[in-house]
């Protein structure tokens, strides 16, 4: 059974329709790059899959749980759909330990002790377990997306979801956070991805889904897909990002 099952949504914004019918089906392990421009609906997607955001029309399944039925327990689906956005959401006047052990200490129940060694744990995948008491106001802003990306580790989801995470840093610290996806790809994590980062999708994208004027225009195998686009958009919208 595939993890994320999207089928013929339809999300609008008043009389603004946004997501046009919208079908997506993401196995376990994969990892989906999602391309467009601005306003193509990418991250209003994820924010769907998440229950950040509900829909007009047809279905959205995690792991066999319909996210729009109404007894849908949105609080345990997001344990298991973790979500990374590209503003930290940190809160400033916790240490990073605390930011990453708020949510399994309150939704998990975790004793205090156990969450400090998962908090441990988890920087040490991001390369950042000397920054465990740290607060946020000392760390960069690759640093803080590091973190960020820790804390929804820390949950244990079964889906990540990547909204440009990459877009507000410099070309140095977005390195630095792309290494850090490279290592939660490689290690089986299922991810979908917004992202204009077209070498990390040819590297590291299992399918690459292109989305134009709200609807999924081009979607294929990822090295494949980006070096021969089947679409004039598609091709121009790689022009215009790669030059």
């Amino acid at each position: 059974m595939p993890v994320v099952e999207i089928n013929n949504i339809v999300k609008r914004f008043g009389s603004n329709t946004v997501l046009d019918d919208v079908s997506l089906s993401v196995d376990r392990g994969e990892v989906i790059t999602v391309l467009g421009r601005s306003g193509s609906g990418k991250s209003t997607m994820l924010r769907c899959i998440n229950g950040l955001e509900p829909i007009q029309g047809g279905s959205i399944r995690v792991d066999g749980v319909e996210v729009n039925d109404p007894a849908c327990d949105l609080r345990v689906l997001r344990q298991n759909v973790g979500i990374v956005f590209q503003s930290f959401n940190l809160f400033p006047h916790l240490s990073v330990c605390d930011n990453i052990t708020l949510a399994p200490r309150i939704v998990q129940r975790q004793a205090r002790e156990h969450s400090r060694d998962l908090a441990r744990g988890v920087l040490r995948q991001v390369g950042l377990e000397d920054k465990l008491d740290a607060f946020p106001n000392s760390l960069s802003g690759g640093q803080k997306q590091r973190v960020a990306i820790a804390r929804s580790l820390a949950m244990h989801p079964k889906v990540m979801l990547f909204d440009e995470v990459t877009s507000a840093l410099d070309p140095e610290l977005t390195g630095e956070v792309l290494k850090v996806l490279e290592g939660v790809a490689a290690a089986g994590m299922t991810m979908i991805l917004v992202t204009h980062e077209i070498g990390f999708a040819r590297r590291f994208g299992s399918r690459v889904v292109f989305m134009h004027h709200g609807k999924v225009h081009e979607i294929g195998p990822a090295a494949e897909t980006l070096a021969n686009p089947q679409t004039a958009e598609f091709a121009a919208f790689l022009s215009a990002v790669l030059h």
